[in-house]
C-alpha cells in the first residue's frame, strides 16, 4: 500500500501540518539557527569563544531592556554551571567586556553590565542587522505584528514549560539511575 505524505510524516511534525508543510515552525527553527550563526560570527569577529560572546549578548540585551542580570541568572540563560559562569565572568571582566557592579540596594547583589568598548563593538556589529530586520518588520501591519507577538509569547511560554518538565525528568532519571533514552 502506498503511503500518503501525511502518513510518512513523523509524529514530531504533527504541529507543522496545521501551518502547511512545516512552514511557520520550520521558519522559526531556521530563524533560530540563523541567529545562532550570527552569534558565532560575532564571537569570531570579537575573537571570543562562542560561550563568552553568548554571555556578552545576554548581558547587553538584558541591559537594553533594563532587566539587569546577576551571575546566577546569566548561568541559567547560557546553561553553564555556577563555577563555569564564574570563570567566564573572570575572563570577561579582565578583558573589559563585562563589568560586575553592586548597584542594588542590597549590596550583596552583583549586577552585570557590558563594558563600554564591548557595547560599542556590539552596536557596530549588530546595527546593520537590526536596521534590515526592522525594515522587514515595518512592511507588516501593526495588527498582524501584534498577533505574531502573541504567538511568539505563547510559544516561548510553552517551550519554557517543556524545558522545565524535561529538566525535572532528567534530574529524576539521573537520581534514580535510569534514563529514558
Amino acid at each position: 500500500m502506498e503511503r500518503t505524505d501525511d502518513q510518512a510524516r513523523p509524529a514530531v511534525g504533527e504541529a507543522t501540518r496545521h501551518v502547511g508543510q512545516g512552514g511557520l515552525l520550520e521558519g522559526l527553527r531556521i530563524y533560530g539557527a540563523d541567529y545562532a550563526d550570527m552569534r558565532r560570527l560575532f564571537a569570531r569577529w570579537l575573537g571570543l569563544h562562542a560561550t563568552d560572546a553568548a554571555a556578552l549578548i545576554e548581558v547587553a540585551n538584558c541591559e537594553l531592556r533594563e532587566d539587569l542580570l546577576t551571575p546566577a541568572r546569566l548561568s541559567e540563560r547560557i546553561q553553564l554551571s555556577p563555577n563555569a559562569t564564574s570563570a567566564l565572568l573572570n575572563r570577561m571582566e579582565q578583558t573589559g567586556h563585562i563589568l560586575r557592579t553592586r548597584e542594588h540596594t542590597d549590596r550583596r547583589v552583583v549586577t552585570l553590565r557590558a563594558g563600554e568598548q564591548a557595547r560599542l563593538l556590539a552596536e557596530q556589529f549588530f546595527t546593520p542587522v537590526a536596521r534590515r530586520t526592522q525594515a522587514v518588520i515595518d512592511r507588516y501591519p501593526a495588527e498582524l505584528l501584534e498577533q505574531f507577538q502573541q504567538l511568539l509569547d505563547d510559544l516561548h511560554h510553552t517551550m519554557r514549560t517543556c524545558l522545565t518538565e524535561a529538566g525535572e525528568a532528567a534530574r529524576t532519571a539521573r537520581s534514580s539511575g535510569t534514563s529514558s533514552a
